[in-house]
């Protein structure tokens, strides 16, 4: 091999390696359908978000007025899979209520690659004009109509008088209906169901906060708030341990010191994680992350129940 073919390698070779890396980052972008609105018009802001495979993607916190606009809604974010490629949408409607040029900023993602450094990527930012309602200096102004009174006949208040009859026949019924049964009721002793194991109320608990799509609709902290303290309250009634005033770290601790929790502990520190990240330091997490938070707290609480003794064989 000449000395002309390994210099031509030696250079083709860091940009080989550079389009590799580029390739493999996230991607984000954002647009919207109009940059010309009256005052109190609404333009749709789209937001979209492609994360690399091997990048968790920590979603741009949006607030609720920037440049003298605001944000009137804010749409839930949506999964979309095109051919195995994952894309994440979110619409917004924004409107302005003073005229002018003002900017939609651009919003920054945090891309968490799981070898590397974490980074930031952004959207573009839009300029937006805001003006005002023409008006017609040409045409003079017309008065304020004066209000008119419409006298009143005994008809507009039939419905009146005969919901005032309906209301007192109803209360005569049930004053006398109460005197009657009055004593004659015995009280009814229901039956107590058997008491329910740390395990059966947590996964009660966690099929109840599924039910209630928290964080498919937009209510992300009050759903990592439940979702922690259903763990926190198995924690203290299956092991025995008060840890509900705990931080997330002493929690940690508390778990590495059980040998039967200790080996969730890895899983355990993930839900934990996403979890104060949503509730102190307002990110999004994806959605991927919220339904992966709940399979590990639920197969948490599967595998650290208390194995069962047959009674009837150990006397056999």
């Amino acid at each position: 091999m000449n000395c002309k073919h390994i210099t031509y390698r030696l250079l083709i070779l860091p940009i080989l390696l550079f389009s590799v890396y580029v390739h493999a980052q996230s991607e984000v972008s954002a647009k919207v359908d109009a940059k010309k609105i009256a005052i109190g018009d609404q333009v749709k802001l789209f937001i979209e978000a492609k994360p690399d495979a091997d990048e968790q993607l920590v979603w741009a916190t949006l607030p609720d007025t920037f440049n003298n606009l605001e944000v009137v809604e804010k749409g839930k974010i949506d999964t979309v899979n095109t051919n195995g490629i994952i894309t994440y949408k979110q619409k917004l409607l924004v409107t302005g209520w003073d005229s002018g040029m003002f900017q939609i900023p651009s919003f920054e993602f945090t891309a968490n690659p799981k070898q590397g450094t974490p980074y930031k990527i952004a959207t573009d930012s839009f300029d937006i004009l805001v003006q005002t309602i023409p008006v017609d200096t040409t045409k003079p102004f017309k008065p304020i109509v004066d209000i008119m009174e419409v006298e009143m006949t005994w008809e507009d208040y039939l419905w009146y008088i005969v919901g005032a009859i309906v209301a007192i026949g109803l209360i005569i019924f049930l004053i006398y209906y109460f005197k009657k049964n009055k004593g004659n009721k015995k009280p009814v002793l229901k039956p107590k169901g058997p008491t329910e194991t740390p395990n059966q109320e947590a996964l009660r608990l966690l099929n109840e906060l599924a039910e209630k799509q928290l964080w498919q609709n937009d209510k992300i902290k009050e759903y990592y708030v439940e979702l922690t303290g259903i763990l926190r309250n198995y924690i203290e009634a299956r092991f025995k341990t008060s840890v509900m005033e705990l931080t997330s770290d002493e929690l940690l601790e508390v778990i590495s010191r059980n040998s039967k929790m200790a080996v969730h502990r890895e899983q355990l520190a993930t839900v934990l994680r996403i979890a104060d990240m949503a509730k102190f330091a307002k990110a999004k997490p994806l959605p991927q992350e919220h339904t992966d938070a709940f399979d590990k707290t639920k197969d948490f609480v599967l595998n650290t129940k208390p194995v069962e003794i047959d009674n009837t064989k150990k006397q056999a």
